[in-house]
């Protein structure tokens, strides 16, 4: 995993940084204004997800995964705002040197070219710190502005995923993308 915490200027005053326990609080005020933006997209939350000690339990998985090696946990933050999340999940080393990759940008920075900067600079630590070969991500079939952030990216269609995940209350199909970053 990096050595360091992450902590890279974007643009607009936003930077991408490592999550950080202290982001609890702040963290669940952006599930809670994003809400009805994210919905479509994520799982159903139990009420709990968007409160201070909901976000508190979950930042404590991801911070675990992350010094076990399993995951790259980073925020986008505007000042003291949290306006959204990238994570590199289910790194898996041996012959695999791969990871999942999932982000979410607040509905007021999106559009901005934000969430593309993020993910050309999580694609960066994974090649240069983290050594790994590929990157996988999985959007809805219908989601369009994450498959052009992706192909803007580098990333490259390779598949389509029948009831791939169960969101919004069903399993839908999602379209795999994958990059190649070497190694």
């Amino acid at each position: 995993m990096t050595a360091s915490p992450v902590e890279i200027d974007l643009h607009d005053d936003v930077v991408l940084r490592s999550l950080r326990a202290e982001d609890a609080a702040a963290l669940a005020e952006a599930y809670r204004v994003n809400s009805a933006h994210l919905a479509p997209f994520e799982p159903i939350r139990s009420n709990d997800f968007r409160t201070e000690a909901g976000q508190r339990t979950e930042i404590a998985a991801l911070i675990a995964s992350h010094e076990a090696g399993a995951a790259l946990p980073l925020v986008l933050a505007h000042a003291s705002r949290i306006i959204g999340r990238i994570t590199l999940s289910g790194i898996t080393r041996g012959a695999f040197q791969s990871g999942n990759l999932g982000y979410w940008i607040d509905q007021r920075y999106a559009g901005r070219g934000l969430m593309t900067a993020a993910v050309n600079e999580i694609s960066r630590l994974a090649t240069d710190d983290l050594q790994l070969h590929r990157i996988q991500a999985g959007t809805l079939v219908d989601n369009v502005a994450s498959q052009a952030v992706l192909r803007k990216c580098g990333f490259v269609e390779f598949g389509l995923a029948p009831e791939y995940l169960l969101i919004a209350g069903r399993w839908q199909d999602h379209r795999l993308f994958q990059r190649i970053l070497g190694a």
